[in-house]
């Protein structure tokens, strides 16, 4: 058991289950303030950039939940980089909602805030996995 691990709610030797991985709660608590969000878009926006939005946040969190059900850290990996990724488009995507007044700064702040603590989150993990790994 790693009880000081801040990136692991549980054992992080093994990764059986997601849900008590920070980094996966953190990702679908995203989900969930992203569709507040998507909801508050013009409707043109519905099957263009809403879409995105949603796929990409979505994927971030059933990655990290397939990775973890895999065989061994370095398949975890693999999927930990592919959540990273989808992370990295939801930076794109707010900024680009920003850019065209779509949503307050503020909530785009706040959001902006939840997606970098997941990215930090989900990189402590992968670091913290290859330490281990080597060891």
């Amino acid at each position: 058991m790693d009880a000081g691990n801040p990136w692991v709610a549980g054992n992080c030797s093994v990764m059986g289950d997601f849900k008590t991985l920070r980094v996966w709660q953190e990702a679908k608590a995203f989900v969930i303030a992203s569709e507040s969000a998507i909801g508050r878009l013009p409707t043109e926006e519905r099957f263009r950039l809403a879409d995105q939005w949603r796929r990409a946040a979505q994927s971030v969190a059933l990655n990290i939940a397939e990775g973890a059900s895999r065989n061994g850290p370095r398949q975890f990996r693999r999927y930990l980089d592919i959540a990273l990724g989808s992370l990295h488009e939801l930076e794109a995507i707010l900024e680009l909602v920003g850019a065209l007044g779509y949503l307050p700064e503020a909530e785009l702040q706040a959001l902006r805030l939840r997606r970098a603590n997941c990215a930090r989150m989900a990189y402590g993990l992968m670091r913290k996995m290859s330490e281990r790994s080597k060891r």
